[in-house]
């Protein structure tokens, strides 16, 4: 069997929703998996919390990233890599990046292995405003052709298109749940530019020559409604 690390770094600007993600770890069939979450909050506060919380918790790492930075993207990349380090070196065949405001199904690990891809998703709805109005979709994009000056185009899956059970072909994909092979960690390091670590993953991936996909059977819950994101230097 494979073996798998499943977390994510986190603050305390997710402590809404941390009980739920909990249980919903702890609800994880797959029996080769360790748990990861990675404090960067500025405080011990949060820690300690998650610590209390966890105390019986079996094979699960708690990390305190040891830099702060005043930047939420910086904290997320230096907190993931953290994450990566230890895929590598303890030898995880993937890590699952499975954010905290995140409910997966339960067999949500055994479902996106029986693929036997390096990299792929779940489904996760979110609220987006496009053109100026409120939409609920999936964060997926599939390719959509270039425009007149040879860009590469991308749109949102429409959620009617992963309304059926079936394994699709992505551009870019969140890392809300993703399932990542140590072969590609081992290749690329978490990093930003404009965006945010997503996308850039998404794109060094493509630039080795892998494949994205996303098994659309797999639906997880969306913690979205406790977040503000207005409050968080970016």
């Amino acid at each position: 069997m494979a073996k798998v690390l499943i977390g994510c770094p986190t603050s305390d600007y997710k402590s809404y929703c941390l009980n739920e993600y909990l249980e919903g770890l702890k609800s994880i069939t797959y029996k080769e998996a360790d748990f990861i979450i990675v404090d960067n909050s500025k405080t011990d506060e949060y820690l300690n919390k998650i610590k209390e919380l966890t105390k019986d918790f079996k094979n699960l790492k708690l990390i305190k990233d040891p830099k702060w930075f005043e930047g939420a993207k910086d904290r997320i990349i230096n907190s993931r890599n953290l994450i990566r380090e230890i895929v590598l070196k303890e030898n995880y065949d993937y890590f699952l990046s499975l954010e905290q405001d995140v409910i997966p199904p339960k067999n949500v690990v055994e479902r996106l292995l029986k693929h036997k891809k390096d990299i792929i998703s779940g489904v996760v709805f979110c609220d987006l405003i496009i053109n100026g109005a409120l939409t609920y979709k999936p964060m997926l994009w599939i390719s959509a052709g270039k425009d007149e000056k040879g860009k590469e185009l991308m749109r949102y899956l429409e959620p009617y298109e992963v309304e059926d059970e079936k394994l699709m072909e992505l551009r870019t994909t969140s890392l809300s749940c993703l399932l990542i092979s140590k072969e590609i960690l081992n290749k690329i390091k978490f990093r930003y530019t404009v965006g945010f670590d997503d996308v850039e993953l998404c794109n060094d991936t493509k630039e080795l020559g892998y494949k994205i996909f996303v098994d659309t059977s797999v639906k997880c819950k969306h913690l979205i409604k406790g977040m503000d994101w207005s409050k968080i230097k970016k």
